[in-house]
C-alpha cells in the first residue's frame, strides 16, 4: 500500500512539475523581454520532451538567428553521418624513383597535422620521422619536398570572417595542409613603467621575416585581463597587433593565426635534415600537381590522424573552429572530389533538408558558427539535437558537449550573441532536448550568461 501512495505521489508531482515548466519557462522569457539588457535584443528558445518529442515551449523558433559555437553540432552531426565516426585523414610522403632527390608530401585537409593534442600528432614526432623516411630513401645531400594540393581549394578562410577574428588562434583557416593547427605563440613581455606603454615583442613562430607592428598593443594598470589581438596577413610579412594587457602579467602569450603552415612545417623540417646532414631545398607547394601511377612513386611514409571519434571530442569539447571547417571541406572533398567550404555545406543542407530541415533554416556560410553572417533557428538545433539521440554515435556525441551550470549543452558567445543547445534531465525524471538563443543584446555577455541560465534553470 506505501509503493502504491509514492508511487501516486511521484506521478501526480511529476504530472504538476511537467505542466508548469511552460508556464516558468514563459514567465522567465517575459521578464528577460522587459530586462533593460535585452531591449533591442531576440530571443529565441524552443524546447521539446526528449523521449516524445512533444513541444514543451516555443518562442521565435523559426527566427534565424546567429548561432555562434551552437552552430557545430550541426558540423558535427553531419561529419558523424556523412564521414563517419572512424574516419581518419591520411597524410602520405612519396619518393620519386625517376629522380632520387624529389620527395612529394600529399596532405588530406588533416587539423591534427603537428598537433599538441595528441602524442603521435605532436611536431617533433612527425618532423623526425618525416626526416628519417627522406634520409633512407635518397644518398642525396640536397632534397626536395613538395606538397601537392589539387583538388582542394586554395581558400583557406570562409567568407564572411571577420578581420579581428581571423588574426587569432580561433580563426585559422583550413587548407589541405595544416600544421600545429595553424597557430603560433606570440611571447610579449609588458613594459610597466605607466599607463599605455607599449608591450616588446620577445619572440614569436618559426618564420623570422613576419614583422610585427606593436605600436598599440598596450599597457593597462586597471584590467587583471588581457585584451589584445593580432591581425597577422595571410601569406604576407607584416602583421599588426591591437590592444590592451594587464601590467599585472609582466610575461604572456598571445596566440595567433599561422598564415603560411606549409613554410612553417618547412622550417622544421629544414632544421631537422640540417643535422642529419641533409639540406631541404627552398620550399615549393605546386597547387595542381597530381599524383598517379604514371610518375613512378613510391609511398614511404603515411601519417594517420586520430579517429574522427576523437576529433569531435575536441571540436565540441573546446570548440576548434579549425576542426571544423576541416569537416566541411571533407565532406566536400569526400562527396564531390572537391574540397572546399561551399561544396561542403551545400552537401550538408541537402542531407538536413532530407530529414525534414529546410535550407532557409540553417543558412551557414561556414562550419563552425565564427561568421556573424551565419544565421540557424531554434528549431532546427532541436531537431539535430534529436537526431543524433537516436544515431550509433550519440554516446560519443553527447560525452563530447561541455558541462556547465549542470547541464550537457553547447555554448555560444561572439559580439552580441549568447547561445546553448543542449539536454536536460530534470530531478523528478523529466528529459528535455533544447535551443536558447540572443542576438543584439546590451552590455556585459557575462551577466547575459547567467541571466539565461536562469531559465534553463527552470528545467532541472
Amino acid at each position: 500500500m506505501k509503493n502504491i501512495l509514492v508511487y501516486i505521489c511521484l506521478f501526480f508531482c511529476n504530472t504538476v512539475f511537467g505542466q508548469d515548466v511552460p508556464k516558468q519557462l514563459q514567465e522567465k522569457i517575459t521578464a528577460l523581454e522587459k530586462d533593460p539588457q535585452f531591449k533591442h535584443a531576440i530571443l529565441s528558445m524552443y524546447v521539446v520532451d526528449s523521449k516524445t518529442g512533444k513541444v514543451v515551449f516555443d518562442k521565435n523558433s523559426e527566427i534565424g538567428l546567429a548561432p555562434a559555437s551552437c552552430q557545430k553540432i550541426i558540423t558535427s552531426a553531419s561529419a558523424f553521418e556523412l564521414l563517419g565516426s572512424g574516419y581518419r585523414y591520411k597524410t602520405e610522403v612519396y619518393f620519386d624513383k625517376k629522380n632520387s632527390k624529389d620527395f612529394y608530401l600529399l596532405p588530406s585537409g588533416d587539423p591534427t597535422f603537428g598537433s599538441f593534442r595528441y602524442s603521435d600528432t605532436k611536431a617533433n614526432v612527425i618532423i623526425k620521422m618525416i626526416a628519417s623516411k627522406l634520409k633512407e630513401n635518397t644518398k642525396e645531400s640536397i632534397v626536395n619536398l613538395q606538397i601537392i594540393k589539387d583538388k582542394w581549394s586554395i581558400q583557406t578562410i570562409p567568407s564572411g570572417w571577420i578581420w579581428e577574428d581571423i588574426g587569432n588562434y580561433y580563426g585559422a583557416g583550413c587548407g589541405k595542409f595544416n600544421w600545429k593547427e595553424n597557430q603560433f605563440d606570440l611571447n610579449i613581455q609588458a613594459k610597466i613603467s605607466k599607463q599605455g606603454d607599449t608591450a616588446i615583442i620577445l619572440s614569436g613562430g618559426v618564420l623570422k621575416e613576419i614583422d610585427f607592428d606593436n605600436t598599440e598593443l598596450l599597457t593597462d594598470f586597471n584590467s587583471n585581463e588581457d585584451n589584445a589581438y593580432a591581425y597577422p596577413p595571410i601569406y604576407g610579412k607584416r602583421a599588426y597587433l591591437k590592444g590592451k594587457f594587464p601590467s599585472k602579467k609582466k610575461d604572456f602569450k598571445i596566440s595567433a593565426t599561422e598564415g603560411n603552415p606549409d613554410r612553417a612545417f618547412g622550417a622544421e623540417l629544414y632544421k631537422e635534415l640540417a643535422d642529419n646532414n641533409i639540406t631541404l631545398a627552398p620550399f615549393f607547394t605546386p597547387i595542381n600537381k597530381i599524383i598517379t601511377e604514371d610518375n613512378k612513386l613510391d609511398l614511404v611514409f603515411t601519417h594517420q590522424s586520430p579517429l574522427l571519434d576523437s576529433l569531435n571530442y575536441w571540436f565540441l569539447k573546446k570548440s576548434i573552429n579549425l576542426y571544423g571547417e576541416a569537416f566541411v571541406k571533407t565532406i566536400g572533398y569526400e562527396k564531390k572530389k572537391w574540397g572546399d567550404t561551399d561544396t561542403g555545406l551545400s552537401i550538408i543542407k541537402y542531407f538536413w533538408k532530407q530529414r525534414g530541415i529546410e535550407p532557409s533554416a540553417i543558412n551557414i556560410i561556414d562550419g563552425s558558427g565564427l561568421s556573424p553572417a551565419n544565421r540557424v533557428t531554434a528549431n532546427a538545433l532541436v531537431t539535430v539535437m534529436q537526431y543524433a539521440k537516436k544515431q550509433s554515435w550519440y554516446s560519443s556525441f553527447y560525452n563530447a558537449l561541455p558541462e556547465m551550470n549542470g547541464i550537457k549543452m553547447k555554448d555560444g558567445y561572439i559580439s552580441g550573441v549568447r547561445s546553448y543547445t543542449g539536454y536536460i534531465k530534470s530531478k523528478i525524471g523529466n528529459e528535455y532536448t533544447f535551443a536558447l538563443m540572443v542576438n543584439n543584446f546590451d552590455g556585459s555577455a557575462a551577466t547575459v550568461r547567467e541571466k539565461l541560465w536562469k531559465v534553463l534553470d527552470v528545467m532541472k
